[in-house]
């Protein structure tokens, strides 16, 4: 498997494992959708639909996308995990690329709340991924990636996006471990009485519905055209569908 279907998959099997997710399969018992490209009739990736239990634990859903186009020398994989819509539980988030004779990430856990006005979430959701943002920022073979201040504001403060030579895409497994390590001791534990004070002007429903239709805008991510231009526009709607609430979406 290549580096960043990997890193990738290594990290969806961590998650479905350890949040004890069911998969959501097509009739015949294969992904819940393979993706064919414009380009010919051969597939080209998948889109994966995991379920949790709610009475369990707080991971609603997690939806992977993995699309290989050799032809245009595209490796791209992503998987996003869901909290409950009504808890304050960040979305944890890896994208990891191969393209154009480069590797690319993002790393993150998409903030639930008004960091500006919400100290006491910040310091329990995000404050502890300081140490391990700062030192990924110093690595060597990271270079700024072709993301604006516009996109980067539905992420949070502590997203860890950059270029990377293979080296040091190789080296990223343990920042994406820190993260996903920080995430599920979130997800396993109650959450605490001084957050849910805190988070008592927030509907967090509501929040979480118009962040991430935000989020996965396509006039906020460019890449969405992209993904559009490869798999039709359809394809490409049915995607972000499942990214847009904890519903799978048929």
């Amino acid at each position: 498997m290549s580096l960043p279907g990997g890193l990738c998959n290594r990290t969806l099997d961590t998650i479905v494992e350890r949040a004890g997710l069911a998969e959501v399969t097509s009739d015949d018992g294969g992904p819940f959708r393979t993706l064919v490209s414009v380009m010919g009739p051969d597939p080209v990736g998948a889109v994966r639909v995991f379920t949790g239990d709610p009475d369990a634990n707080q991971v609603a859903k997690a939806v992977y996308v993995g699309i290989t186009v050799p032809q245009i020398g595209l490796d791209s994989h992503m998987v996003f995990a869901f909290a409950d819509e009504s808890a304050p539980i960040p979305h944890f988030t890896l994208d990891s690329v191969s393209a154009h004779g480069y590797f690319a990430f993002h790393l993150d856990l998409i903030q639930r709340a008004d960091l500006g006005t919400h100290l006491t979430y910040l310091d329990w959701a995000h404050t502890p991924l300081t140490a391990t943002f700062e030192e990924v920022q110093q690595r060597e073979g990271l270079s700024k990636a072709a993301i604006g201040p516009r996109q980067a504001s539905v992420m949070s403060p502590w997203m860890c996006v950059a270029r990377a030579t293979e080296e040091a895409f190789a080296g990223i497994e343990d920042a994406v471990a820190a993260y996903l390590g920080h995430w599920f001791s979130l997800v396993e534990a109650p959450v605490p009485a001084e957050v849910t004070a805190d988070l008592a002007d927030t509907d967090l429903a509501a929040r979480d519905e118009r962040n991430r239709s935000i989020l996965f805008s396509p006039d906020v991510d460019k890449v969405w055209a992209q993904i559009s231009q490869l798999l039709g526009p359809e394809v490409t709607e049915g995607i972000r569908a499942q990214l847009l609430s904890n519903e799978v979406k048929a």
